[in-house]
């Protein structure tokens, strides 16, 4: 088990889950980490270098779950050795698309997605039929900012972006609900997992996130998944796969509910969806600079530093600021990501 800083969680949970093996991301944590554990029996370590080490591991399943860039390269060393892989970190295919593919392909590694909507599309997409496929649908909540004007956007706290209507969720995350960016980057994720190009892959705002996608046949059919907002449901189809278990998820009572409602989103009020598919467009490098620009937002604004509609203004400057470069191999991409995060920090700073 791996964890960024939170120690006492970490240890918590390796104890009750017989873990062989914790660890965290902070080195600063390792004493820390080792108190906690002491006569557990469980083995710890800290640092960069060991989460890499523990993605190594011959485990029968591997959930990636690390938040933003610093994902990839744990789950890249998991698809090295040829790892089921749970994908919940969806900046792996944002940040290096079709080089991070091409390893999953060239060492055997299976991919599963474990975000909500890319495992509703998983479960009902026909990859053998791709060429009836119209559109590919993706939902999203439109967050806790939905009905908000400009104006009133302009004064959202952090406390505001990170309370999401329907998911408890990490504070990245929520902010990039709140500002679609999480759908936005979904939107590019969709499009290394599910090859049917852009012009066939959508966004539908649906607040009550029952459907989490859809599927638009040639004959007119749309197939839907539905479920609650729940993320036991697709984490027990990634542990299961390809076969189904029993989870204690919630179960959908669609008589209490009544109704489902849904709405074109709005990309004057939310840019970074429209952002986010202009780089999936330009390619060269586009979507990892998006990213890297949008980690650097997110935490100036959680820092109270730059204001919530700040974000989509550092973003579009970084890409319009920093040269692109299509990258060759994941060094590069590392290097472009790392290059987008000193812009981003120039461009904050000089709000």
């Amino acid at each position: 088990m791996t964890a960024n800083g939170n120690v006492e969680q970490l240890a918590r949970d390796a104890v009750q889950l017989k873990a062989r093996l914790a660890v965290t991301a902070d080195p600063a944590r390792y004493a820390d980490l080792k108190a906690c554990l002491s006569g557990s029996g469980i083995d710890v370590a800290a640092g960069p270098e060991a989460l890499i080490e523990a993605a190594q591991r011959p485990a029968d399943w591997v959930m990636a779950a690390i938040v933003g860039s610093a994902g990839l390269a744990p789950t890249l060393a998991a698809v090295r050795r040829g790892a089921l892989v749970a994908l919940a970190n969806k900046e792996c295919l944002v940040c290096a698309g079709d080089l991070f593919t091409a390893e999953v392909e060239r060492h055997g590694a299976r991919l599963l997605p474990a975000d909500s909507e890319h495992n509703a599309i998983a479960q009902i997409l026909e990859p053998e039929r791709l060429h009836v496929v119209e559109k590919v649908i993706l939902t999203a909540s439109g967050g806790p900012f939905r009905s908000l004007t400009l104006d009133q956007m302009r004064q959202v706290t952090p406390e505001q972006a990170v309370a999401h209507p329907n998911w408890s969720m990490g504070a990245k995350i929520s902010v990039d609900s709140a500002s679609m960016m999480n759908k936005g980057l979904e939107l590019i994720e969709a499009h290394h997992l599910f090859p049917v190009g852009l012009d066939r892959l959508d966004v539908l705002v649906h607040p009550q996130s029952i459907i989490h996608g859809l599927v638009q046949y040639a004959d007119g059919s749309v197939l839907a998944h539905l479920g609650a907002p729940d993320m036991r449901t697709p984490i027990a189809w990634t542990l299961a796969w390809p076969d189904r278990r029993p989870a204690p998820s919630d179960r959908l009572d669609l008589a209490r509910i009544a109704t489902l409602s849904f709405e074109a989103p709005d990309v004057t009020r939310f840019p970074c969806l429209a952002l986010a598919r202009d780089a999936l467009k330009c390619g060269d490098g586009a979507a990892t600079i998006l990213n890297a620009a949008n980690e650097v937002a997110v935490a100036a604004f959680l820092a109270r530093r730059i204001g919530f509609l700040d974000i989509a203004g550092v973003v579009a400057d970084t890409l319009e600021a920093e040269p692109r470069r299509a990258p060759g191999s994941i060094d590069e991409v590392i290097a472009l990501d790392a290059a987008a995060r000193r812009r981003a920090v120039a461009l904050v700073d000089a709000r």
